[in-house]
């Protein structure tokens, strides 16, 4: 099983992909896509979704798990963010990937690092759990990592295995893709 994690922002997205062997967690790949602040949202949200073409693409992950909403001060800094979530929901859907969705604190508590630690902590364990032997160059891909890692311990527990079989017998609502349903109805389909 093969998770593309994904630690969602609109100037600077973290990937990182991890894959689940003989019962252990090993690190594939990760990355951070970067966009310039300047240019104008809908800019920024088209390379964020080239770029996670591009990795869906190479790495064919299995499922994708996104670190979920969290309060923000800043009403307009978490709408931002919630854009670059869609973006990142939207791809998974078109290449109808499974998408899970992780609250901030339980991804922490997952990697061993405690709901309220700091970046320095999830980076530590993240870098002794998968045994990574070079520091990465932003917080952004030690999160997604992070991500990519609760998602395979999800799995591993004997109720994350569950939820999976009950998806794959058509059961689990977990199947993101096959939730969607068009916003608006066109003109020619609505009746007087």
């Amino acid at each position: 099983m093969r998770v593309l994690g994904i630690d969602p922002g609109s100037r600077f997205l973290g990937f990182g992909l991890v894959e689940l062997r003989a019962k252990n967690a090993v690190y594939v790949a990760h990355g951070v896509v970067r966009t310039d602040g300047r240019d104008p949202l809908a800019m920024r949200l088209q390379v964020i979704f080239e770029e996670l073409q591009r990795v869906i693409d190479v790495f064919k992950p299995d499922s994708v798990a996104v670190e979920g909403v969290f309060t923000h001060k800043n009403a307009r800094s978490a709408l931002i963010l919630g854009h670059a979530r869609g973006v990142a929901l939207l791809m998974a859907a078109r290449a109808g990937l499974e998408v899970y969705e992780y609250a901030p604190a339980r991804v922490k508590r997952s990697v061993g690092a405690g709901g309220n630690d700091s970046k320095d902590s999830v980076a530590r364990m993240v870098t002794m759990l998968l045994k990574l032997t070079t520091p990465l160059e932003r917080s952004d891909a030690y999160d997604a990592l992070a991500v990519a890692l609760c998602h395979v311990h999800q799995m591993r527990s004997p109720l994350g295995a569950a939820r999976k079989s009950a998806s794959k017998r058509g059961g689990g609502s977990s199947d993101f893709a096959s939730r969607l349903s068009p916003s608006f109805v066109p003109a020619r389909e609505v009746t007087p």
